[in-house]
């Protein structure tokens, strides 16, 4: 059962965990936080961004900050299944005879960096399936188990530059999150130029150990949800599908295919993190909303419509969460603000009045 002790220890640690990667990352908060709360979760992220905006920096970054072994894999159009995951060599022993034996490759880290991804092969890029999903590794009919924790963190160019190949939509789900690292603002370019001019290196230090990760995702899992909640976001979640009994206008618009349910296993493990980080014993309602973005932008596929007319994953989410506001909410209430318009965290008190209401609703419905 989680105490009081236990959200003020996990509240601590977020805060020097942050605290940590501002000293190396200027700006990018929400891509910060978005990360951190994957890790924690024990999710896989995927960064997206143009060379330069400091998405490897990031990762970098979180390998210094909790204190866990680090490999990084440079992805390109040469690179093999092998490179990636290790294999079976012949080797001699003393007394002359050959014998195979298996020699790990980079995946066998606790932090992964998978940089540039989508540079490489799609043969290559499946190398990464099973270790992401299952924590395995199988060379030659031989299983080996990863450490824990492990994390992929993955970086990827937009699919409009040259030589870049799609991930398949099997590893795009694989990504708790898919974070989009925009560019910088004028400010924060000059506070960059300037902290580079002294040292190019990271200096974030350690705030937290491999064990007390894992301790952290333990007290997160423990968050209830009430069924209310859990409702909702499992309804926002089948809302993406065209063809299901909760097909939202937008997906039947826009949406060729929608989310899978590992994004609904997703959203309430990282909404249940983010509860926690706001000082909360319980999920609200827009912990969900503003998950949903990151959780399933890029588990739908956009039909020609959405294409033809330039309508974003983002924008479709939006809308959904709209309809919903409205079946959802009555008339006279206000509806939910944007996630980039939401009141600030630190109001629980906010968060409790909404939940009390959502509940008698449901109960109504």
């Amino acid at each position: 059962m989680v105490t009081e002790e236990n959200i003020v220890k996990f509240s601590t640690q977020c805060k020097n965990i942050f605290e940590q990667l501002s000293r190396d990352m200027i700006g990018q908060k929400e891509v910060v936080e978005g990360t951190v709360i994957a890790m924690i979760a024990g999710g896989n992220v995927l960064l997206e961004g143009v060379p330069g905006v400091g998405k490897t920096r990031l990762v970098r970054s979180l390998g210094r900050v909790f204190d866990l072994p680090f490999s990084r894999i440079q992805f390109t159009p040469d690179l093999m299944p092998a490179d990636v995951t290790g294999t079976n060599i012949i080797v001699k022993d003393e007394n002359g005879n050959s014998t195979f034996s298996f020699q790990p490759g980079p995946i066998f880290s606790n932090i992964i960096l998978a940089d540039e991804i989508n540079r490489a092969t799609p043969k290559t890029q499946s190398a990464l399936l099973e270790a992401m999903q299952e924590h395995t590794v199988t060379v030659m009919g031989v299983s080996r188990k990863l450490n824990e924790p492990f994390f992929v963190l993955a970086t990827q160019n937009p699919i409009e530059q040259d030589g870049t190949y799609p991930l398949p939509e099997a590893q795009m789900d694989r990504f708790m999150f898919k974070l989009l690292v925009p560019n910088p603002s004028l400010d924060e370019l000059l506070e960059i130029v300037n902290m580079t001019q002294k040292t190019m290196a990271e200096v974030a230090e350690a705030a937290c150990t491999g064990e007390e990760l894992l301790e952290m995702r333990k007290t997160a899992n423990q968050i209830p949800v009430s069924e209310e909640v859990l409702r909702y976001a499992m309804t926002l979640c089948s809302a993406t599908h065209p063809d299901s009994e909760c097909a939202s206008e937008a997906a039947k618009k826009y949406v060729r295919l929608g989310a899978s349910p590992r994004a609904g296993q997703a959203l309430i493990s990282a909404a249940k993190v983010k509860a926690l980080m706001n000082g909360r014993f319980n999920v609200s309602y827009g912990d969900i909303n503003s998950l949903a973005y990151p959780v399933l932008r890029h588990r739908m596929k956009m039909n020609f419509e959405a294409i033809a007319e330039r309508v974003s994953p983002d924008a479709v989410i939006k809308m959904i969460i709209a309809e919903l506001d409205k079946s959802y909410r009555p008339e006279k209430q206000p509806a939910a603000p944007a996630p980039e318009e939401k009141a600030p965290e630190s109001q629980p008190t906010e968060e409790a009045a909404e939940e009390k209401k959502a509940k008698k609703r449901f109960g109504r419905k």
